[in-house]
């Protein structure tokens, strides 16, 4: 039951020197020995069997037999009946036969299709981009393979699912080369991609390379993130877009494109009758300038372009009376915090100066209390020292 099951899959043995195969397709890696069992074989006599091989070193079948010159370099005959390939190369692909004839003169035939393969280095990306720009194609870099056999493929992923070339938003020049002394094979893909308006800032591209053979994972690259930039800058000085009635508007449409486009304006959905400029000065501006502004670009292989919306708004100012002007938004909350701070400080200066001339208020009535005092200390001594003396006046007169 297992041989059936085997009967028809490669299954690779190691044993010693190499790898003792059954079944129909061998797949075996490059430099490496391999062993082709013959089914039958007979252990005595070993004139009884023969192998031919048609493969890149041949222009026909050869026949190898155990009495035959052997090729101990590329393959040659064990004792056993089976066929040692002691390196195998690119040159050993194609088909190798096995005729034997058993003690009960009943024939085996053993037929193998021999394929090889060499895994490449990790792949990585050369020359990555920095920077993307929104509506222009932009070469994100180059994915480089070397040294694999067979060629295998290459392919992208954006944000870790697979990037599918459209032509459009997403193109690939791919190249394929081949050493000419081990006859492996150098693989690029080159990508380029046109980024959409509202996509994500910094998008995350990675390449990886799949082998032709079953079972075997795929080589993955480092990820690369470059930043997606506006491809159009629209600049409008004053910063906001509000001014004054009569007051000036300049917009500036900056391009990273060369040579410059062709640049016109549109205003609220509508093109405005100037001559092509990336640069539009509104003069003395009124009511009819406002509006949503924005500037359209266009180049011969990048198509249109559309710069994002500026609002531009009419803001009227007066000298007399509430009617005649008004001050909106930021303006008016910070001039009403102006005067609420300029208010506070007057009135906590009041406070203070009255609190600071109650204090010395205060303090001179203080003083001047121990001075009455002290005349009037003065004055009691007086009056006492002046009614003896007023004694002895009238006790010593005639």
């Amino acid at each position: 039951m297992a041989a059936e099951t085997a009967a028809g899959a490669w299954v690779l043995v190691l044993i010693l020197w190499g790898a003792v195969v059954g079944g129909q397709n061998i797949t075996a890696r490059i430099g490496e020995p391999l062993m082709l069992s013959c089914k039958g074989a007979p252990k005595k006599p070993l004139q009884q069997l023969e192998w031919k091989l048609n493969t890149g070193r041949t222009e026909a079948w050869k026949v190898l037999s155990p009495q035959g010159d052997p090729w101990d370099s590329v393959a040659r005959i064990l004792p056993n009946g089976s066929l040692l390939l002691p390196t195998i190369g690119i040159q050993d692909e194609g088909t190798f036969r096995c005729r034997a004839t058993n003690r009960h003169g009943k024939e085996v035939k053993s037929n193998y299709r021999v394929r090889v393969y060499q895994f490449p280095g990790k792949p990585e990306i050369v020359d990555p981009a920095s920077e993307l720009t929104v509506g222009v194609p932009s070469k994100v870099g180059t994915c480089v393979s070397e040294g694999g056999y067979p060629a295998g493929t290459l392919s992208w992923h954006l944000d870790g699912k697979p990037l599918i070339p459209d032509g459009k938003g997403a193109t690939v020049k791919e190249e394929s080369r081949r050493h000419p002394g081990t006859g492996l094979f150098t693989l690029q893909s080159e990508l380029t991609v046109t980024p959409a308006q509202g996509g994500p800032a910094h998008p995350t591209f990675s390449c990886s390379f799949s082998a032709s053979l079953p079972r075997r994972r795929a080589l993955n690259t480092a990820p690369i993130q470059p930043t997606v930039r506006e491809g159009v800058q629209l600049v409008v000085e004053p910063e906001g877009g509000a001014v004054a009635t009569g007051g000036t508007v300049t917009m500036t449409c900056e391009v990273s494109a060369q040579p410059l486009p062709h640049i016109h304006w549109i205003k609220d959905g509508m093109p405005l009758p100037f001559p092509p400029s990336p640069v539009l000065h509104l003069p003395e501006v009124g009511p009819q300038d406002e509006g949503t502004y924005r500037c359209v670009v266009t180049h011969p292989s990048h198509g249109t372009q559309e710069s994002r919306a500026v609002s531009i708004s009419i803001t009227e100012t007066g000298e007399e009376g509430s009617t005649a002007g008004s001050v909106s938004g930021s303006g008016l909350g910070t001039l009403a915090l102006t005067l609420g701070i300029l208010g506070g400080l007057g009135v906590a200066a009041l406070l203070i100066g009255v609190l600071m001339w109650r204090r010395r208020q205060h303090r001179g009535e203080e003083r001047k209390v121990p001075e009455n005092q002290e005349d009037e200390e003065e004055h009691a001594e007086l009056n006492q020292s002046e009614e003896p003396e007023a004694a002895e006046n009238s006790a010593g007169g005639p």
